[in-house]
C-alpha cells in the first residue's frame, strides 16, 4: 500500500491485516515454524509440546483448535487405542509457512539488532 493509495486498500478487513491477525496470538507463528522445520509437516500434540519450550498444554490445544479452524492446519485420528492425533501442515499452512521462515531467518541473520531492542515491559527478556 503506498501513500496516497485509495481507501479500500486500508480498510479493517484487508489483506495485510488478515494476514498480520494470523500473528497475533503468540504461538501460532512458532507452531507453524516447528512443525515445518523440525517435524517435516507433520507432529502429535506431544512431540509439539516438547518441541516448543514455555507453552501449556492448554495454550497449545487452544492455538491448535483455532490454527485448525483457519484452515493452517489438519488434525487426524488414527483409530487405534489410546487414539493418537497428528496435525499436518495444511495446503493454506505450507503457503503460509513460507513467509514466516522468511521472517524466522531474517532474526537469525539479525539478531544483534533484535538484542539491543529495548525490551516491552511485559517482555520475558532480561
Amino acid at each position: 500500500m503506498q501513500p496516497g493509495s485509495r481507501d479500500e486498500e486500508w480498510r479493517e478487513d484487508c489483506a495485510p491485516r488478515r494476514m498480520l491477525e494470523l500473528f497475533a496470538t503468540k504461538w501460532t507463528s512458532m507452531v507453524l515454524h516447528t512443525l515445518h522445520a523440525r517435524h517435516g509437516g507433520v507432529a502429535r500434540t506431544g512431540v509439539l509440546q516438547r518441541s516448543l519450550p514455555g507453552i501449556s498444554k492448554k495454550m497449545l490445544t487452544q492455538t491448535l483448535r483455532d490454527m485448525e479452524g483457519s484452515g493452517l492446519l489438519t488434525r487426524h485420528v488414527q483409530s487405534i487405542m489410546p487414539p493418537m492425533v497428528e496435525y499436518r501442515l495444511s495446503d493454506l499452512g505450507q503457503r503460509f509457512v513460507e513467509p514466516v521462515e522468511l521472517l524466522y531467518g531474517w532474526g537469525r541473520d539479525n539478531a544483534d539488532a533484535l538484542d539491543r531492542l529495548v525490551p516491552r515491559p511485559r517482555s520475558r527478556r532480561a
